[in-house]
């Protein structure tokens, strides 16, 4: 499928501004003999999924933006490794050239990564997470600490807010002990082990089975849209979430992430390279509407088919926020570069404007002060 005229006019003004303007210089019989880059792109996205479909398009948009000099083929994470969690070793390992995955994923391998999206009840707006990469410097530590992996950071994609299906109800902060959850481990698994569930990582493709068979109480998976696809409200009645002023717990601004092997990145030429980090940079807010849209028709057949919403309270949200800031505090002081990143976020949490972390928040459970 072809970017609509105003789309390639948009990323090609981008890129000519960074100065893709030598592109234009080269005759058109070089750039014709010129054997096209193609590369293998998974995603963590199921196919049939409307992340996979947005996902295509993107993909497919990027032959025509660089006049055929670059290709990119979507494809399934299974196509290239075991699943999503694999997708960062596939693209060290040269099993493909670059991979769409999901940032916190890594947390356990790269401790930064667990401050690179959403972690619960710390920043939670896709426009917070905008401004922390593109004006405080996420952006460029993201890419410091994927270079010395030797992968390129081009960027992160905003997707949604991931949700809590769950076969039983709970109803309350105290609920959730003892229940057997999925959570995509890090930050997120270590707060509701301290509240008192029992957590496992399992791969998106082996979450539906296990909820069905009762191996687990409730999991963590993506938004409405793409669940109601895959069928949760046949399994699971509940879906369980903050109050309204706090919709979600764990991860409100989930993000995702186009990765490219670094030699693989350095190989391109200047143009080329501006040209994806545009492309990237408008593909997150076109998967981001998109979701949305298909979001809000997605709550309203989750309640025909009689799926409760459970929003726990104001009350619950304070308790799980004095669990979560010590958590954040242990997982930043994992070293130096993860230190940054989760300083630079709290200074912008306490700022007047955020309004999300006071002093008198910032201790342990025994009233200790924290620090880093």
């Amino acid at each position: 499928m072809k970017p609509s005229p105003s789309r390639r006019s948009f990323l090609k003004k981008a890129a000519l501004a960074s100065g893709a303007v030598a592109l234009s210089g080269c005759a058109p019989s070089a750039r014709a003999k010129r054997e096209a880059i193609k590369w293998r792109v998974p995603t963590l996205w199921d196919a049939g999924t409307v992340g996979f479909t947005t996902f295509q398009k993107f993909c497919e948009s990027i032959k025509p933006m660089t006049d055929g000099q670059l290709e990119f083929e979507a494809m399934t994470s299974q196509a290239v490794t075991r699943g999503q969690f694999q997708l960062f070793d596939a693209v060290k390992e040269g099993k493909c050239e670059a991979i769409n995955g999901a940032t916190a994923n890594w947390a356990h391998r790269l401790p930064v990564a667990a401050f690179l999206a959403s972690y619960p009840l710390g920043l939670d707006r896709p426009d917070q997470w905008e401004t922390w990469y593109y004006e405080l410097g996420g952006l460029q530590l993201a890419r410091r600490a994927y270079e010395a992996e030797g992968l390129f950071f081009v960027g992160p994609i905003q997707h949604d807010m991931n949700i809590i299906h769950s076969k039983v109800p709970i109803r309350s902060f105290e609920e959730l002990k003892g229940k057997r959850m999925r959570f995509p481990g890090g930050i997120v698994a270590e707060v509701f082990q301290e509240a008192g569930a029992s957590t496992v990582i399992l791969p998106g493709a082996e979450v539906y089975a296990a909820m069905e068979k009762g191996t687990i109480d409730a999991a963590d998976f993506v938004g409405p849209a793409v669940n109601y696809n895959l069928g949760f409200g046949n399994i699971a009645k509940y879906i369980i979430m903050g109050p309204r002023s706090t919709p979600c717990l764990h991860q409100a601004a989930d993000l995702l992430e186009l990765t490219v092997r670094l030699d693989r990145w350095r190989e391109l030429s200047k143009p080329l390279q501006d040209i994806v980090v545009a492309a990237v940079r408008q593909y997150s807010w076109d998967h981001y509407s998109t979701i949305q849209r298909e979001n809000i028709a997605a709550w309203e057949k989750f309640e025909k088919m009689g799926v409760e919403i459970i929003r726990l309270t104001e009350a619950d949200v304070h308790k799980l926020r004095k669990l979560a800031i010590p958590v954040w505090f242990k997982w930043a002081r994992k070293d130096a570069l993860t230190r940054e990143a989760f300083a630079s976020q709290l200074r912008f949490m306490r700022s007047q404007s955020v309004g999300y972390i006071s002093e008198d928040m910032l201790v342990d459970r025994d009233g200790r002060a924290l620090e880093l």
